[in-house]
């Protein structure tokens, strides 16, 4: 039966019954998310109902117990609750995924999302730790720079108290991947890695990736363009640094989702 939110006399919140109103299953679905947590540890991420009173992330119409709408500023109540029991899991809305940007992110944060589980279950230790951070610099440098040089000295002193430096360190590297890299901070990162390669190249090679990573920061190239070439450059003269850098391949290439970029 068709839900919708309801703001009731004491001002919270509630899921009831279109054609009931006195029918309220916000518990029951608040229930169902517990039980999800509960019983699926593996998920690495949630993809959700947009509009909907009970798994819209945002902007879910709400109204008056006599019917009279307040706009749209409600949270479906399954949505809300797994948002708040497990804040770092990447979700999203159905919709927003028609956007190749927002796709792209999702599923990129998916993936290292699944990585710290996997990390987690061998059992964090501090050369883990540095490990992790090591494979995903220049991707945290593509989407946020400040959060970058943050992590550094983070992983550095996570032998004092690693379980506290672990959770702390996740949060940020989570909240850096939250929003889409922009042009400009791709183009920083592809930069930096040129540094690495730089001294192996001729003038020729140099002159050629320089105007590869020009062409991206001007939108003449996609992204992929510049990064295929690092990637065969660091192939080629063994730069080992940057091989194993996630940044290369952040998800499956089947996926496809950098073509657009």
């Amino acid at each position: 039966p068709t839900l919708r939110l309801v703001q009731s006399a004491q001002d919270t919140i509630r899921v009831r019954r279109s054609e009931d109103n006195s029918i309220d299953v916000t518990d029951e679905l608040a229930a169902v998310a517990d039980k999800t947590v509960t019983d699926a540890p593996y998920i690495s991420g949630y993809v959700v109902c947009a509009k909907s009173p009970s798994c819209g992330m945002e902007r879910v119409p709400v109204y008056k117990e006599d019917g009279h709408g307040l706009g749209k500023i409600g949270v479906g109540a399954f949505a809300q609750r797994l948002m708040e029991k497990l804040p770092l899991l990447p979700v999203e809305e159905n919709g927003r995924l028609n956007d190749p940007l927002l796709r792209e992110n999702f599923v990129m944060r998916v993936i290292a999302y699944r990585r710290w589980q996997e990390l987690q279950s061998a059992g964090i230790s501090a050369a883990g730790l540095q490990e992790f951070h090591r494979r995903h610099k220049f991707l945290l440098l593509a989407h946020n720079q400040s959060i970058y040089r943050e992590l550094g000295p983070l992983v550095a002193d996570a032998t004092n108290d690693l379980e506290a430096s672990a959770a702390e360190y996740f949060a940020r590297f989570m909240g850096a991947l939250a929003r889409p890299a922009s042009r400009s901070n791709h183009t920083n990162s592809l930069m930096h890695m040129q540094g690495f390669v730089k001294e192996h190249l001729d003038s020729e090679e140099r002159q050629d990736l320089s105007d590869q990573i020009d062409k991206y920061r001007t939108g003449t190239l996609p992204l992929l363009v510049p990064l295929a070439l690092l990637e065969r450059y660091a192939k080629k003269y063994d730069v080992d640094y940057l091989l194993d850098q996630f940044y290369f391949h952040p998800y499956p290439e089947d996926l496809k989702l950098r073509y657009g970029l």
